[in-house]
């Protein structure tokens, strides 16, 4: 999956500068860096809710993309309703409240649930169809530990099931570790470095990305 170079500028300041990117199937790629690096920036300009420099989406028009942004949205009905928006079947939704263990909460308004349930039941709403790539902003940042990793092995299981080149942006560098297949290293709007990631995490090649790694303690 080809990405196209793209870049993004406000008045004089240019906040973003991609490279051509190439993204395979039913791998997971992990997007990390400092607060301002451009991961969310980059994620929206993917997804096509933010138009890059270049007037054109960076994807080709054939590429169904999913997107889960950092604030989601939860309407005001029940959460069973939620996750079926768009998509009639409920054995799926069934499947996926009991995977991420919210079955319970099926029939409560979603609006009431808890930051960290709201999370969990954004993330079954996107996963009730199937795209060519998946985005995921930090996508567990409101979830305790037991919550992140029944998402953690279903975001592995529905790649590999739907073969979906997904892109997860993460603070936590124990999560990219965990579940990445490759990492990018994302400084002052730039790629600053990437690769597999036992390479990126364990030996990175960019002093800027040893003392990142080194600061949040990998």
């Amino acid at each position: 999956m080809k990405i196209s170079a793209f870049s993004k500028t406000y008045g004089s300041m240019t906040v973003l500068n991609i490279p051509e990117l190439h993204f395979q199937p039913g791998k997971i790629y992990s997007i990390i860096g400092p607060n301002g690096s451009g991961k969310s920036t980059f994620a929206k300009i993917l997804a096509g809710t933010l138009t890059a420099d270049q007037k054109k989406k960076p994807l080709d028009s054939a590429i169904s993309v999913g997107y889960l942004p950092q604030k989601t949205y939860a309407f005001r009905m029940s959460t069973q309703s939620n996750i079926l928006l768009g998509n009639k079947d409920p054995k799926r939704a069934e499947y996926l409240m009991r995977v991420l263990q919210i079955s319970g909460l099926a029939s409560k308004r979603a609006n009431c649930l808890s930051g960290g349930e709201t999370a969990r039941m954004a993330l079954a709403r996107l996963m009730m169809k199937q795209f060519h790539l998946v985005i995921l902003d930090e996508p567990t940042a409101a979830m305790d530990m037991e919550a992140t990793f029944l998402s953690e092995k279903l975001i592995q299981e529905y790649t590999g099931e739907t073969n979906c080149a997904l892109v997860l942006i993460t603070h936590s560098l124990q999560q990219a570790k965990r579940i990445a297949d490759e990492v990018y290293f994302f400084h002052n709007g730039t790629l600053w470095e990437s690769g597999p990631k036992d390479n990126i995490l364990s030996a990175p090649a960019r002093p800027e990305t040893r003392q990142f790694l080194d600061f949040y303690g990998v």
